[in-house]
């Protein structure tokens, strides 16, 4: 239990441009994502559901979103468009997140989306735990259906997230963290 602790007192973000190969691949990248999907789900619905960018499928993904980028601000210069597609190209694998909550009987939506969210934060610890670092981040095309169609998301799917994995290039350092006081309170007398 210790080390779980531990763990948790000491992950934190690292940023893509940070995270270089290798990252998880075969059984180990297997491993992460059944750890991933080990969430609360009420009514196991599993509402959500992985697309991994490894390898040559990176530079794909990354020319959809230089063209989207394009086509969206005729007046970037070829600088912007570049900064744009490099964002899928920094960690070697980033797995996104699709939420593919949906209305049902008794489980409502917001319980499915936070699941989601349980899943990100959940690959992000096991990769730490792994020996890797990691960013949860949604850009712009995050929420670009264009985008998103071409990464293969059904018109009623959202992107959660992608978690970009890799090793860090640079020692972890922290960031400031909410100030306890600030934000807990205790209800009742």
């Amino acid at each position: 239990m210790t080390d779980t602790l531990s763990l948790l007192k000491l992950r934190r973000s690292v940023p893509p441009q940070f995270l270089s190969a290798p990252g998880p691949r075969g059984s180990e990248l297997d491993e992460l994502l059944t750890i991933a999907a080990r969430v609360p789900d009420h009514g196991k619905l599993a509402p959500w559901r992985f697309i991994v960018f490894a390898g040559a499928a990176r530079e794909e993904a990354a020319e959809v979103v230089a063209r989207v980028f394009r086509e969206r601000n005729p007046q970037a210069t070829d600088d912007q468009v570049e900064f744009e597609r490099k964002r899928l190209l920094h960690a070697p694998v980033i797995v996104a997140v699709v939420s593919r909550a949906r209305q049902h009987v008794k489980i409502p939506l917001w319980e499915q989306e936070l699941s989601a969210g349980a899943v990100c934060m959940n690959m992000l610890v096991a990769a730490y735990a792994m020996g890797y670092a990691g960013s949860w981040l949604t850009n712009w095309f995050s929420f670009d259906r264009e985008v998103l169609a071409a990464f293969g998301l059904a018109e009623d799917e959202r992107m959660a997230g992608f978690i970009h994995i890799g090793t860090p290039t640079a020692p972890i350092t922290d960031r400031d963290r909410p100030v306890m006081s600030d934000i807990v309170s205790y209800f009742g007398t």
